[in-house]
């Protein structure tokens, strides 16, 4: 059954929500950036706050899909929060002077630009056990590798207080992430595994899901190099992922969880450079999608525009 009181969960959830003005972003600390980790630093960012905005636009299609109303409210509060942390990672930059000329964030590379089109067409419609279960490992690489390098590069006390506030938004989602495989894993515990098989197979092999795939693959290897281009240790990566599946398969109903098992080795794939029959096709693929012009990319989706640097007084996180 699943570790978590889900209606506890929603409780913490409704009394722990911050909002931007909570942080004194013109706090001394700025300086502390160096010329050299600048220009790395904020390709990172840049990518950082467009993975917020999957994440978030992942939440908000799991809302419409949960099974309970407990669920649904949960997710929107974290679509919520996906949104304020995009938010609070822009007013970094703007605090490190890395916005362009307009106080814009720069575009996002051809890869996310995709993934934010693929999601933003289908996500609505796709099973919520496979968002379910992919959440929470872009979730854990996002928390436990990601962040972990800012925190341990940055010296601004500033990014480590607006990180001590998102890292406690990412552990609930984590914990509801977790508990969710665990209680559809545990309907499958009893038996039936090659109906539980078959139903998996089939959830998979929606053209959107293979069309989604086809956009992520080179999504996750370029955001894989690029974070360790920019110093992130690959062993993090490793650790990242053995966190995922020592987590996720911490009990009996979470290892029955198919989609869990499937999620899980493809995670350890991407981490891992020596599996070079993934990895020689799928960097062909992340070459393709560099060369496409940002003209015939599709034009972003206008809730992306809502991410701002600006603080407001009231709680810019509560759902809508």
């Amino acid at each position: 059954m699943a570790t978590v009181d889900l209606d506890k969960m929603l409780e913490k959830i409704r009394n722990t929500q911050w909002a931007l003005a909570d942080i004194d972003w013109d706090a001394p600390g700025a300086e502390l950036i160096t010329e050299e980790q600048w220009p790395k630093l904020r390709a990172f960012m840049t990518d950082l706050v467009w993975i917020e905005h999957i994440g978030g636009r992942g939440f908000a299609a799991m809302a419409k899909t949960a099974p309970t109303e407990t669920l649904r409210e949960i997710y929107t509060y974290f679509y919520a929060e996906e949104q304020r942390h995009a938010n609070a990672e822009v007013a970094l930059m703007k605090r490190w002077g890395m916005l362009d000329e307009n106080g814009k964030v720069p575009p996002p590379n051809n890869n996310i630009r995709l993934a934010v089109e693929w999601l933003e067409r289908y996500g609505d419609d796709l099973d919520y056990r496979v968002l379910g279960t992919v959440t929470p490992a872009l979730e854990v690489a996002l928390d436990g590798a990601l962040c972990k390098f800012l925190l341990d590069t940055v010296k601004d006390p500033v990014c480590h207080e607006a990180f001590a506030k998102i890292n406690d938004d990412e552990s609930r989602h984590l914990g509801v992430g977790f508990a969710v495989m665990e209680l559809y894993g545990s309907n499958k515990v009893t038996g039936r595994i090659n109906m539980a098989l078959a139903r998996t197979v089939g959830r998979i092999l929606k053209p959107q899901i293979i069309l989604g795939a086809a956009v992520h693959m080179p999504l996750l290897n370029k955001m894989r190099d690029n974070v360790v281009r920019a110093g992130l240790p690959e062993k993090k990566l490793y650790q990242a992922m053995a966190k995922f599946e020592k987590i996720g398969g911490r009990t009996e109903a979470g290892r029955s969880n198919l989609m869990f098992r499937i999620i899980s080795s493809h995670m350890k794939i991407v981490a891992d450079r020596n599996q070079k029959l993934y990895h020689i096709p799928v960097d062909l693929m992340v070459k393709a999608t560099d060369m496409i012009p940002r003209w015939a990319l599709p034009k972003k989706p206008s809730w992306v525009g809502e991410v701002t640097w600006q603080p407001t007084d009231n709680n810019d996180s509560a759902p809508k």
